[in-house]
C-alpha cells in the first residue's frame, strides 16, 4: 500500500495521490489500482466516479465497520477502482484508536494490486492508521514549513519501528523562489536539508503550474493531468515520478502485479489503455 501524507495542507497531497493512481494504471495495464481517502472532501468520487452510473451504497465508513472494503469497491474512470469517501469522519476517528486497524482491514480485503491512500492533513488516529498500514509513505514538501511537518511523520514511523517506509517528494516548489539571506534556490536548499537529516527523497520533483492547478477548478470534476495537461512539465514529471515509485515498489517491465498478488485482476477497456499510452507520450514541455 502507498499512502500520501502531510500534516500541512496545500502541498499537492491529493493531486499527487489521484494522479499517481492514473499514471501507474496507465503504465501497468494489468495492475489493479484501488484508491480511497480518509478525508471527507469527496474529491476521490468526483474524480473517479462514472457519469450516469451511481456507485451504489457504501463508503469508507461501511468498509471500516465491516472490516473489509470488498463490498464497497467500485470501478471508476481511467480503469481505477475507488471507495466512496465518508461524508463525516467522526465515527471513523472513534474507531481508529488502534493504529493497526487499517492494516488488518486491508489484509482481509485481499486487494490483488496496489492500494493508494490519501490522508487528512493531520497526524491523528486515521492518519496514523495509514502510516502503519503503508509499505511506502510519500510526504510532499513544498516549503520549509511542510519540511518541518514531514519531520513529525518521520518521528511517528521511527517510533513504530519502520522509518524506512517514508519518502519525501518535492512538490509545488516554485523554482523562481530564492532565499533572501543567501540567494540560494529554495528547491536546492530543501534538498540539502532533507539529505542532511538522512531522509529518503525521490529524485523527481513536481513543479508548480497554474495550468495544472486550474484542472481542479474549471469543472465540478477534477481532471487528470495525464489527459488534460499534456505537454506541460508536470505531465512529464509525474510520468518520471510514477516510474520511480514503481521501481521502489518492486514493479518492473515484466512484473504486472505486486508481490503476493494471486487473482487475475479486472482491467479497464483496451480503448482506455490505448488512450493512456497515447497520453503518456504527449507533446512538447511547457508550463
Amino acid at each position: 500500500m502507498l499512502a500520501v501524507s502531510s500534516n500541512k495542507g496545500g502541498v499537492g497531497k491529493t493531486t499527487l495521490a489521484t494522479n499517481l493512481a492514473i499514471y501507474l494504471r496507465a503504465l501497468y495495464e494489468d495492475l489493479p489500482i484501488l484508491i480511497f481517502s480518509l478525508d471527507d472532501q469527496g474529491i476521490i468520487e468526483r474524480m473517479f466516479g462514472l457519469e450516469g452510473r451511481p456507485p451504489g451504497d457504501g463508503n469508507v465508513k461501511h468498509g471500516w465497520a465491516e472490516r473489509s472494503f470488498e463490498r464497497v469497491i467500485h470501478l471508476g474512470q481511467y480503469g481505477v477502482h475507488y471507495v466512496l469517501s465518508a461524508p463525516d469522519t467522526a465515527l471513523l476517528k472513534a474507531r481508529a484508536e488502534d493504529p493497526m486497524t487499517l492494516r488488518r482491514i486491508l489484509e482481509r480485503t485481499e486487494w490483488p494490486g496496489l492500494v493508494i491512500l490519501d490522508t487528512k492533513s493531520d497526524l491523528e488516529g486515521l492518519t496514523r492508521n495509514a502510516l502503519y498500514a503503508a509499505d511506502r509513505v510519500l510526504m510532499p514538501v513544498s516549503d520549509w514549513a511542510s519540511l518541518e511537518e514531514a519531520g513529525k511523520g518521520f518521528a511517528i514511523l521511527r517510533r513504530a519501528g519502520f522509518p524506512e517506509r517514508a519518502r519525501i517528494v518535492l512538490a509545488l516548489v516554485d523554482r523562481r523562489t530564492h532565499l533572501e539571506s543567501t540567494g540560494e534556490e529554495l528547491a536546492e536548499r530543501l534538498r540539502e536539508e532533507i539529505r542532511r537529516r538522512g531522509w529518503s527523497l525521490y529524485e523527481t520533483s513536481i513543479s508548480r503550474s497554474p495550468r495544472v492547478e486550474a484542472l481542479n477548478s474549471e469543472t465540478g470534476h477534477p481532471l487528470s493531468i495525464l489527459h488534460a495537461a499534456r505537454g506541460t512539465a508536470v505531465h512529464r514529471e509525474l510520468r518520471e515520478l510514477a516510474d520511480e515509485v514503481a521501481r521502489d515498489l518492486g514493479l518492473g517491465p515484466g512484473q504486472r502485479t505486486l508481490p503476493g498478488g494471486s487473482r487475475r485482476p479486472p482491467v479497464g477497456s483496451r480503448g482506455a489503455v490505448a488512450s493512456f499510452k497515447s497520453a503518456l507520450l504527449g507533446g512538447r514541455v511547457r508550463r
